[in-house]
C-alpha cells in the first residue's frame, strides 16, 4: 500500500507542475489540496489519512494540539530552513520528522521593489483610472533619486534591499538591534543610532527582521507617529512586525503617506478584514516568496527530501526533529 502525501494549500494549483515527481510515484500518492484550511479541526480531519505532509512557508501552523491528531504523520516538509508555526518538541515526540527547503532572497528583494515603487508612483490608482476612463494623471509621484531610504534589517535580504537604492541614487539608512556601523558600511548604508532616528529622518521604511520576541509590535502607534507626513512604509516581512491596529488607525488618520503590505496576521485575509478597504494601503496577499525558481526549488527539494525518507535517511532536517 503506498504512502499518501498531502501537498497543502496548492492555492496555485502549481505543485505537482513545478518539479519532477516521478523519483516517488512507485511508493507515494500525491494529494495536491488547494483550498485554503482555516481551523484545526478541518485541517485534522483533511490530513488524518497522510504519512507525509508537505507545507509551503509559513501557511499553516502545526501546534502540539493537531500533530497530536495526525497518528499516520511521519515526515513534514516546510520551505525554507526556518519555521516560527511548528511545534518542534510535539513533532519529536510524536515521531514526526521535519525537514526544510533552500529559499532564495531574492524574490522577496523583488517585490519590496515592487510594492515600494508602486506607492511612489500610484500605479494601482493609475492603472485603474486608466482602465476605468477616470482621470487622466490623477496622482505626482515622489521620487526615489536624492531620498532616503530606511532599512529595519539588514541581513540576506535588506542588504540586497540596499544595494538597489544605491543604484537608484538614493540616501540609506540602516538599523536593527544586532546591527553594527561596520556591518552597515559594509553593506552601502549609513547606521542609524536608534530607531526612532531612522523613522523620522526617512521617506521611505522597508522591514526586513526576523519576528521574534524582541521583534514583535516593534512599530506600535508611537513609533508610526514619528514618520513623516511624506513617508511610506512597506512590510514584506512578517505581520507581527507592525502593531496592526495601529497601523490601521495611521492610514485612516492620513499621519504618513501610505503603506504597502505582503504579510498578515491571519492568511487568506478573511473577506471582511479592515485592510481590504484601507486607504493608503497597497496591499498583496504574501507574494514575497511566490515565483516559478522558488516554487521550483521547494517542491524539488521536498521530493528530495522525501526520496531520502523512504529511503531510510534524512536530509534537511530542521527544529530538533529525529
Amino acid at each position: 500500500m503506498n504512502l499518501r502525501c498531502a501537498l497543502l494549500h496548492d492555492y496555485q494549483s502549481t505543485a505537482l507542475t513545478s518539479t519532477d515527481w516521478t523519483p516517488l510515484t512507485p511508493d507515494v500518492d500525491l494529494v495536491p489540496l488547494p483550498t485554503p484550511l482555516s481551523t484545526e479541526d478541518e485541517l485534522a480531519a483533511a490530513l488524518a489519512d497522510f504519512d507525509i505532509v508537505v507545507t509551503l512557508r509559513e501557511r499553516v501552523p502545526f501546534p502540539a494540539s493537531l500533530l497530536a491528531r495526525l497518528p499516520r504523520l511521519r515526515l513534514l516538509v516546510a520551505s525554507g530552513m526556518r519555521n516560527s508555526v511548528i511545534d518542534f518538541d510535539a513533532a519529536e515526540k510524536h515521531g514526526i520528522t521535519v525537514c526544510g527547503t533552500s529559499s532564495a532572497p531574492t524574490p522577496p528583494v523583488e517585490l519590496t521593489w515592487a510594492l515600494l515603487l508602486g506607492l511612489a508612483r500610484g500605479l494601482v490608482t493609475e492603472a485603474d483610472n486608466l482602465r476605468t476612463n477616470g482621470p487622466w494623471q490623477s496622482t505626482v509621484g515622489a521620487d526615489l533619486h536624492g531620498r532616503r531610504l530606511g532599512l529595519v534589517g539588514l541581513g540576506k535580504i535588506g542588504t540586497r534591499v540596499a544595494a538597489v537604492a544605491n543604484a537608484f541614487g538614493m540616501d540609506v539608512t540602516a538599523w536593527s538591534q544586532n546591527l553594527t556601523e561596520e556591518r552597515a558600511t559594509t553593506a552601502g548604508a549609513t547606521f542609524a543610532p536608534s530607531l526612532e532616528d531612522l523613522l523620522t529622518t526617512s521617506d521611505f521604511v522597508s522591514l526586513h527582521l526576523v519576528l521574534g520576541d524582541r521583534t514583535r509590535g516593534l512599530l506600535g502607534a508611537p513609533e508610526l507617529a514619528l514618520l513623516k507626513p511624506t513617508a511610506y512604509l512597506i512590510n514584506t516581512s512578517r505581520a507581527g512586525l507592525v502593531d496592526q491596529d495601529a497601523l490601521l488607525a495611521a492610514l485612516h488618520a492620513g499621519t504618513f503617506a501610505g503603506a504597502a503590505v505582503d504579510v498578515f496576521d491571519t492568511e487568506p485575509l478573511p473577506a471582511d478584514h479592515p485592510f481590504r478597504t484601507a486607504p493608503r494601503l497597497l496591499a498583496t496577499p504574501h507574494l514575497g516568496y511566490v515565483t516559478q525558481s522558488n516554487y521550483a526549488t521547494y517542491y524539488g527539494q521536498a521530493v528530495e527530501n522525501i526520496r531520502a525518507h523512504l529511503d531510510g535517511h534524512t536530509l534537511r532536517r530542521i527544529g530538533g526533529a529525529p
